[in-house]
């Protein structure tokens, strides 16, 4: 039976799931044999494995290894499609999603259950014009874009011939020292260092100046005082400069002003990487305002024990975008296994099964981030586990919560590729015209 068949059987509960994220994915799997129809909604055409984007920006991982197309993720899930639209709005009462194609196309959605899976973007505490001067990455374009600005980086201090310039393009900033900015400092210090000194004839690419700053007073906030030791000892021997109790101020094309316990000081730098905060989609303020529930700081909404939106029947809401009495950590894992546990309610509900479900209990299964090439650490299950061990376990970790037998393969291939020994990183393509525009920092056309 094709999927348009099945949309039309007669007494089929339908159900809408927003985004193709983790939660969002879980969620439409464990639907997948139960008598109901599914429509998955995302902006984008593909399912997006966010923990790896800084190996996408750094050239280490093509965009296809961790973006696999959505379609093709559900394709065997006969009672489910995908949709590529952008939700507009959510008519609760109606119970109907608006959203509109990429030519303008509106489509309205008729649900029994709705699954919001928005997750979070990018927060810059009140400041949104620095989005232009310092990119984050929660979308491959984001990760695209900010390869480009790293690598042209050195293309541009190749052919500089002023030496205040040439350093400015060799200065790299990363604000915010969680897992992200650890990661993505650590893989900025392997190419300045290892990667490229011997690819370029005019710089010393080792010159590089990359700094992580953060306002906490550690690296790795969440994790124990003995990991976050340990990445500061192993980011510092790589040569990053880290300036802890420092918050960014202010900040242009050219520069950022950051305030720290020695005051404030600007630093010249053409490169600037954030990565120090998120806030909720949007959709969730939607919802609050159609339910009169309640958002945190970041935008988060909040939730019932079992996932649901109060006020609202059949509405639940999963992952970055909302928050719980327990105030669960934004990871993949935790959306995961909500839309996992979202995804088995409905599924009873839709079977006649009105029991109060138990609520949802999360499983921690520990926490971890790469520093660099063999280094990373861990805490699994109060295990602490640092340097090659670490590595190897954060490895598999990753490689196994990728979709399809080629990504992980693929992708442990370049992992090969870009350690210590090898030091070959195989994805490296830029936009030179793209580079050159938001290297120079100049405003787009």
């Amino acid at each position: 039976m094709s999927t348009t068949d099945a949309e039309h059987r007669e007494g089929r509960k339908k159900v809408v799931v927003v985004g193709g994220g983790f939660g969002g994915v879980q969620a439409a799997k464990a639907l997948g044999h139960v008598d109901v129809d599914v429509t998955v909604v995302d902006r984008t055409n593909h399912h997006l494995f966010q923990p790896l984007l800084y190996q996408v920006a750094t050239g280490i991982l093509s965009p296809g290894l961790i973006a696999p197309a959505l379609r093709r993720v559900l394709k065997k899930q006969r009672n489910t499609r995908t949709l590529l639209a952008d939700v507009t709005s959510i008519d609760l009462e109606s119970r109907v999603v608006h959203s509109l194609a990429p030519n303008g196309h509106p489509i309205d959605l008729p649900f029994d259950y709705l699954v919001v899976a928005g997750g979070a973007t990018h927060a810059y505490f009140g400041h949104p014009e620095w989005a232009e001067f310092a990119p984050g990455m929660k979308t491959i374009e984001d990760a695209r874009h900010l390869r480009s600005k790293i690598l042209g980086a050195y293309e541009l201090a190749e052919v500089s011939t002023d030496d205040k310039e040439r350093e400015a393009y060799l200065t790299f900033v990363v604000v915010g020292a969680g897992p992200t900015g650890v990661e993505i400092t650590g893989q900025l210090a392997e190419l300045a260092r290892y990667v490229l000194p011997n690819e370029y004839r005019s710089i010393d690419t080792r010159s590089a100046r990359i700094i992580l700053l953060d306002a906490a007073p550690s690296v790795l906030p969440p994790f124990a005082p003995k990991l976050q030791r340990y990445t500061q000892r192993r980011l510092e021997k790589m040569g990053v400069e880290i300036r802890l109790n420092t918050a960014a101020t202010g900040m242009d094309h050219d520069t950022i002003t950051v305030k720290g316990p020695k005051g404030e000081d600007t630093i010249v730098a053409k490169t600037k990487v954030w990565a120090a905060g998120v806030q909720a989609s949007p959709l969730a303020a939607t919802l609050a305002k159609a339910t009169g529930t309640e958002t945190d700081r970041a935008g988060r909404l909040a939730v019932d024990p079992d996932c649901s939106l109060p006020g609202a029947d059949g509405v639940y809401a999963i992952g970055d975008m909302v928050t719980t009495v327990d105030r669960l950590p934004g990871v993949a894992q935790v959306a995961m296994q909500q839309g996992k546990y979202v995804g088995k309610l409905i599924a009873a509900r839709a079977r006649g099964d009105e029991t109060t479900p138990a609520p949802f209990k999360y499983f921690d299964k520990g926490s971890m981030a790469t520093i660099g090439a063999r280094q990373a650490v861990a805490d699994a299950k109060g295990v602490k586990i640092t340097g090659w061990l670490g590595y190897l376990l954060w490895c598999y970790v990753h490689v196994m919560f990728l979709i399809g037998w080629g990504n992980r393969l693929g992708t442990l291939y370049n992992w090969v590729r870009s350690l210590r020994y090898a030091r070959n990183r195989g994805h490296r393509l830029i936009s030179v015209e793209g580079a050159a525009r938001e290297v120079e920092d100049k405003p787009a056309a």
